[in-house]
């Protein structure tokens, strides 16, 4: 999913190693995270390519430390240096894998962890999961429907959301659930993925639209092929540690799930979290390749078809992790007072230390709420890829040439037309409309006064005040002809100097 740094890729330069979201990435060779004289001490990088970096223990702004890949160490001493700071760990592999989260964690309570063992014998299991299930099916539907515009897939979803009430197991839960997401995905497999023009030559053909969900490598989506699905197994890696971070953080097991089956290192529970979150992940990704384009030099294919994405991309995709913490606290908060409401006799209410919600209540606030506006990536040049401001199209190397080729099209279509079949009819009929006219008009019809001196030195001069528009108007002829009439280039026929002459006193009159 995440490949080391082997392009430049300077999309994604930023001026500070921490985004304003307190997240820090780290990937490369030989990651070194240690204490060094009272200071967090880390270096990451690839090659020449290193940075050190030095945080004291007050102004630092780290909330989330991610680490991509296992080649490396972190200190004892270290880890305590982000626990004092309230600060998170995180280490993903780099096919997208959790490794490891560490963070601020409560101590277990017995009571919240024995509720949770016995979910299913409480019942309160199957009501977890079908609230689970249902809120992701909303959501989907959303996207769906307002994203996507597919009502028909909307409307399948809405109708597989309605069968939960009645779902009396989990394994129902369950396969309601994957006849829906199989719905939802197919409307996701045409979805174009666009890139720069002069990058194509160099994208698989199969990167240039979504495909399929399952990846053929794995029969799962691991190992993504194409760069939406890497995108959006690395964002769902980010909500999973995020997950993990909320059981532990509210004293609940992450891996007792109630909706997952237990399996052999997965968190069970943190999976259960994400299921009403990962709508909002897929809203964040399709608004994003809708809107703007991706970039050849953000992805690297491995010899076996395995698309990853390179170091600075996802750095850039881990500064939404506070957005994912967001989503998934309330959902936290919810089962773990769902579990708490087995016990016979609580003694204390459940406390919202996610989002704080009790406290805000108690002042009048609002109740913490999602981000409902997501953060765009850097927007490119349509040709070459590269950045450029939101309010342009092309950099200013392509707009150059874009405008030179667009005059040259431009002077190419108006030659095509002009020679046009239609182009001959119009002129010919305009000929013989004059010819006529020349031929019906003889000197007797002019007045004796409209001599050519008249017209040379009196007349002409005059139409300088005119407009072309008016002059063509004026004796029926073209804009071309009329300001060659203006300008002196051509004398009109005798016949048109008694037109041109009241437009000249016209003219006269308003000045």
């Amino acid at each position: 999913m995440a490949a080391s740094r082997t392009l430049s890729q300077p999309a994604f330069s930023r001026k500070s190693p921490i985004g304003r979201s307190g997240v820090l990435t780290l990937s490369g060779y030989g990651i070194k995270v240690r204490m060094q004289c009272g200071h967090l001490e880390i270096d990451d990088g690839i090659g020449p390519e290193r940075r050190r970096i030095r945080l004291a223990r007050v102004g630092h702004g780290l909330k989330r430390l991610v680490i991509i890949g296992s080649d490396g160490f972190i200190s004892l001493a270290a880890l305590q240096w982000l626990a004092d700071q309230d600060a998170s760990f995180v280490m993903l592999e780099r096919d997208g894998k959790v490794l490891a989260t560490t963070g601020p964690v409560r101590p277990s309570d017995a009571k919240l962890r024995r509720a949770q063992a016995l979910a299913y014998s409480s019942g309160v299991a199957l009501h977890i999961s079908r609230e689970l299930i249902s809120k992701k099916l909303v959501a989907q539907e959303e996207v769906a429907r307002d994203k996507l515009l597919d009502t028909l897939t909307a409307d399948t979803i809405a109708r597989f959301r309605a069968d939960l009430p009645s779902a009396d197991s989990i394994s129902t839960i369950r396969l309601i659930e994957s006849q829906a997401a199989r719905a939802y995905w197919s409307s996701w497999s045409t979805l174009p993925i666009n890139f720069p023009k002069n990058q194509l030559p160099r994208v698989p053909a199969h990167w240039l639209s979504f495909g399929a969900r399952v990846s053929p490598l794995t029969g799962s989506p691991r190992l993504a092929c194409n760069p939406p699905n890497a995108i959006l197994n690395f964002l769902y890696s980010l909500l999973e540690a995020e997950a993990r971070l909320s059981a532990a953080s509210l004293g609940l097991d992450p891996g007792l799930g109630v909706l997952h089956v237990d399996t052999a290192n997965r968190d069970s529970l943190a999976c259960d979290l994400m299921e009403p979150c990962r709508a909002a992940v897929d809203a964040y990704l399709l608004e994003w390749i809708t809107k703007q384009l991706l970039n050849r030099e953000w992805f690297s294919e491995q010899r076996d078809g395995n698309c990853r994405l390179l170091a600075d991309l996802a750095a850039c995709l881990s500064e939404t992790a506070h957005i994912w913490r967001r989503h998934v606290a309330p959902v936290a908060e919810w089962v773990a007072r769902a579990l708490w409401s087995t016990i016979r006799r609580p003694d204390i209410a459940f406390a919202t230390r996610l989002t704080q919600n009790n406290k805000r209540a108690a002042k009048g606030s609002p109740a913490q709420l999602p981000f409902k506006r997501l953060p765009t990536q850097q927007n490119m040049c349509l040709v070459c890829g590269k950045p450029i401001d939101r309010s342009h199209r092309w950099c200013a190397e392509c707009a150059q040439k874009n405008s030179t080729a667009a005059l040259i099209d431009g002077a190419r279509l108006g030659r095509e037309i002009a020679r046009g079949p239609q182009a001959q009819a119009r002129r010919m009929e305009t000929k013989r409309r004059h010819d006529q006219a020349r031929s019906q008009w003889t000197t007797n019809s002019r007045p004796g006064c409209l001599t050519e001196e008249i017209y040379q030195k009196q007349i002409r001069p005059q139409l300088r005040t005119a407009s072309l528009s008016q002059i063509a108007a004026a004796i029926g002829v073209s804009i071309p002809y009329a300001s060659d009439i203006r300008r002196g280039r051509r004398r009109p026929h005798p016949r048109h100097w008694q037109a041109l002459a009241e437009l000249v006193e016209v003219m006269g009159e308003k000045r």
